[in-house]
């Protein structure tokens, strides 16, 4: 395996450093962007992540989670981090209890440190922190362009209608992902990502009562039944995986996915589809191609609505715009 990672990590350095910029619909990102900016600014995130990921290894899925909803509500430009304030009373992140906040300020205190204030965003800092969790939690890595510039806004309601859900079904989440300029393959490829991380029971219990869902490995089923009573029990946190390492982003999904043995019904479902099913049994077999999948899949995941250019601002703090109101 070692060897087939090392040679992943190779083939992924080069496939996405083979373009100078990437474009997307809203503007332009560039590979290297702090190159002469602050070149020491990807690896100050990459230090500070990997000093976080070190002594608590369950914020690596954290972090990429983070990176996930905020390009999924309004674009990546570090909506999900703002906080309460009177320009924006209720954030985005009031409506969904996410992990890694303080990380993310952690590892934008250690850039400023390197770069100076007001060189590196938030949005960058968010996208380099989930691209190096991949690396220091899956063991391969590839390059993710820059350029962002951080948002001056964040509303809970711009949620609704935007981030997919734990219970949609198969054609739910691939018109979801096409609303964002994501195919089926990216959906597939990003779903790996629950492969590790954590839950609440909340999220599952609609599959365990007040019958088993048919879908489900019946005694991986009974098992979470265990965990997560049928009333009472909505906030207990669980990992992910419950079969191998919950801290290990890998292939091991696919292989749990086609067994039955996965949480949310957005995730059983990507079976149901003759074209999907088919992705999760290509992804299941190759651990290298899915990762070069994923890869790819980040990487355009972090160009969804972008903020480049002067549009925006570079965040002096994540969770608060330069104007403190």
């Amino acid at each position: 395996m070692a060897m087939a990672t090392s040679k992943c990590q190779a083939f992924l350095l080069m496939a996405l450093a083979a373009a100078a910029v990437m474009s997307t619909a809203s503007g332009t990102l560039q590979y290297d962007f702090y190159s002469s900016l602050c070149p020491k600014a990807e690896e100050a995130v990459r230090n500070a992540t990997m000093t976080i990921i070190a002594a608590n290894p369950t914020m690596g899925a954290a972090l990429v989670r983070l990176f996930f909803h905020d390009c999924f509500v309004k674009g990546c430009d570090a909506s999900i981090l703002l906080d309460q304030s009177n320009s924006n009373p209720q954030p985005e992140k009031l409506a969904i209890p996410l992990r890694g906040y303080d990380a993310v300020n952690t590892i934008k205190a250690a850039v400023d440190s390197a770069c100076g204030p007001g060189v590196v965003s938030c949005a960058d800092v968010l996208a380099y922190a989930a691209r190096d969790s991949a690396e220091l939690s899956g063991g391969f890595t590839f390059n993710m362009p820059g350029g962002r510039r951080d948002g001056l806004t964040s509303d809970l309601n711009n949620i609704f209608g935007n981030l997919p859900a734990p219970n949609m079904n198969v054609q739910q989440l691939v018109s979801s992902f096409a609303a964002k300029g994501l195919a089926a393959g990216d959906l597939v490829a990003l779903s790996g990502a629950h492969s590790f991380g954590e839950t609440h029971c909340s999220f599952v219990t609609p599959r365990l009562y007040p019958t088993l869902d048919a879908t489900m490995n019946t005694s991986f089923g009974v098992a979470l039944q265990g965990v997560c009573p049928q009333s009472g029990g909505g906030g207990t946190v669980l990992d992910n995986n419950r079969v191998t390492d919950p801290n290990k982003l890998s292939n091991q999904y696919y292989g749990n996915l086609i067994a039955g043995k996965v949480m949310f019904t957005s995730d059983q479902t990507l079976t149901s589809d003759a074209t999907t099913a088919k992705m999760v049994q290509d992804n299941a077999a190759n651990a290298v191609a899915w990762m070069a999948r994923f890869a790819g899949a980040m990487v355009k995941m972090g160009g969804i609505e972008v903020l480049t250019g002067t549009q925006g601002e570079i965040r002096k703090v994540c969770g608060a715009t330069n104007s403190g109101s």
